[in-house]
Parts: structure tokens; C-alpha cells; sequence
């Protein structure tokens, strides 16, 4: 089973694609970002969440890095 958040690779210009089941929330420059995207979905602890790899998966990246490559 795959990890329901995706944090994409970094694009061109800065910043990560971040998906929950397939559905794009939005692009975070940073982790604050990802961290009210799944508040927003209703994932109030999503601090906690971040560097576990059940629930999200850092794809094309280093997790945590937001800057074009």
C-alpha cells in the first residue's frame, strides 16, 4: 500500500506539488505549507506525520528540500 500523501519533486521554479489520495491540494514552499494542507483536509497533527513514511512519500527529492533543483 502507498502512502495516501504525495509530496512531489520540487519544480523549476521552487516549490512541491503535494497530493492526498491522487488529488492535488497545492504547491508548498516549505514545510509549514504541507503542514496546513493536511489541517485543512483533517490531519490536525500533521507535524507528526511529515517523516513517517506510511502516510507520506517524498518523491524526486530530499524530504524537507522545497528548492528548484
Amino acid at each position: 500500500m502507498s502512502a495516501p500523501i504525495v509530496v512531489h519533486r520540487p519544480s523549476p521554479t521552487g516549490g512541491r506539488r503535494v497530493t492526498i489520495r491522487g488529488r492535488i491540494i497545492g504547491l508548498a514552499r516549505c514545510d509549514s505549507d504541507v503542514i496546513e494542507f493536511l489541517r485543512q483536509a483533517g490531519l490536525p497533527d500533521g507535524t507528526q506525520l511529515l517523516d513517517q513514511p506510511q502516510w507520506v512519500e517524498w518523491r524526486g527529492g530530499p524530504a524537507h528540500h522545497y528548492a528548484a533543483t
